[in-house]
């Protein structure tokens, strides 16, 4: 090979990459068994919401093209039917997506870039334990086809594995943040715990990344939030209010000062909060003369099933609520975003514990209370 034909070549590769859109990113899918599906959606965010930019048709071969521009580094999704399809790009992104819309563990393939290469290692991870909680399905189904009347009990039996799959799918995640930070793809896979179960670790990460990754509105949104929840965290001063009972008595928080009270945010339509009553009542029974008590704190904006509910579980402590659901100052003053919710303030008006529940509650309790 001679030198004009080696810079020909040069000058060729030279030419294919100035082609790349640099003020573009470029999603080339393929899906396989697409059925009847033929139209394919293209999702970015929108301030913190994900709403609809493109749409275009499945070929016959069941491949599509999106060519789309974005300010910076961020969040989309590729839906069809009802499969959908996480991708994170920016411009001069050239991202390839394959996946079946056959398999049932909606695994899918992505590459072409720095970031989607990231999400498609926290996806590994991710279908690796929805192929084992698919493998316990079965195994469940089939001991239930044969022994139906022990469902229950096949149940219980079944549950320490799928707990254990649980607590290893939330290590690997923590372990690829922590890997990954400065990603996208690091947020995202801490977005996918469970928020009352790993508070405190998304409090902290939220700390490491707020200069990493400034400007996503989205992170933003995120950080703002965790700063608020930074204010009731465990050690913390508890935020004080005044609430009114039914009657019209008021009722403060330092009412309680000197003893350990545990804050119960509930309403009468939570189901997993009337579950949980009757453990509450136990506890409650067992340790209200030990410098220790409980206020209800209702979502409920229902007055009469609030009230009919505290009768019915047998709620025998003080009880109290703005009737405005999520919107009470309270609620949002302890950053409640679901329920059941609880805190359990010290005498002296400090966080002491968050959300413990049933045998949890006691043990603190039976602790703590000597």
């Amino acid at each position: 090979m001679n030198l004009k034909q080696i810079s020909l070549i040069i000058l060729i590769a030279i030419g294919f990459t100035a082609c790349k859109p640099k003020d573009s990113f470029v999603i080339d899918g393929a899906f396989k068994n697409p059925g009847t599906e033929k139209k394919v959606f293209l999702f970015g965010m929108q301030g913190s919401t994900m709403v609809a930019m493109d749409s275009t048709n499945l070929s016959e071969k069941g491949e599509f093209k999106f060519i789309r521009k974005t300010p910076s580094v961020d969040f989309f999704r590729v839906s069809v039917g009802n499969h959908e399809f996480m991708l994170i790009a920016q411009n001069g992104d050239e991202i390839k997506l394959e996946a079946d819309l056959a398999d049932k563990t909606l695994a899918y393939k992505i590459s072409g870039a720095h970031e989607v290469d990231k999400l498609s290692e926290l996806n590994a991870i991710r279908n690796n334990f929805a192929k084992q909680a698919e493998s316990l399905q079965a195994e469940l189904e089939n001991k239930v086809a044969s022994q139906p009347q022990n469902r229950s009990a096949i149940l219980e039996q079944l549950k320490p594995q799928y707990e254990s799959y649980i607590k290893q799918l939330n290590a690997s995640i923590l372990k690829f943040a922590a890997d990954n930070k400065g990603t996208l793809a690091s947020f995202y896979a801490m977005n996918t715990l469970s928020p009352q179960d790993y508070e405190a670790e998304l409090v902290k990460f939220s700390d490491e990344i707020k200069e990493e990754i400034k400007g996503n509105a989205t992170v933003d949104t995120f950080v703002k939030q965790m700063a608020m929840l930074k204010t009731v965290q465990v050690g913390q001063p508890a935020p004080t209010f005044t609430i009114n009972a039914a009657d019209g008595k008021a009722v403060s928080l330092s009412d309680y000062k000197g003893k350990y009270v545990l804050l119960d945010f509930w309403a009468s339509w939570c189901q997993p909060c009337r579950q949980e009553n009757p453990n509450v009542v136990k506890v409650y029974n067992k340790y209200k003369d030990r410098s220790f008590d409980i206020l209800g704190i209702s979502l409920d904006t229902d007055k009469a099933a609030w009230l009919g509910a505290v009768k019915a579980d047998g709620l025998a402590w003080t009880h109290v609520s703005e009737l405005k659901d999520f919107n009470g100052s309270t609620v949002r003053k302890y950053q409640v975003q679901a329920i059941p919710s609880s805190f359990l303030i010290d005498p002296s008006g400090k966080i002491a514990a968050k959300n413990l529940r049933g045998d949890e509650l006691d043990a603190f309790l039976a602790k703590t209370l000597r």
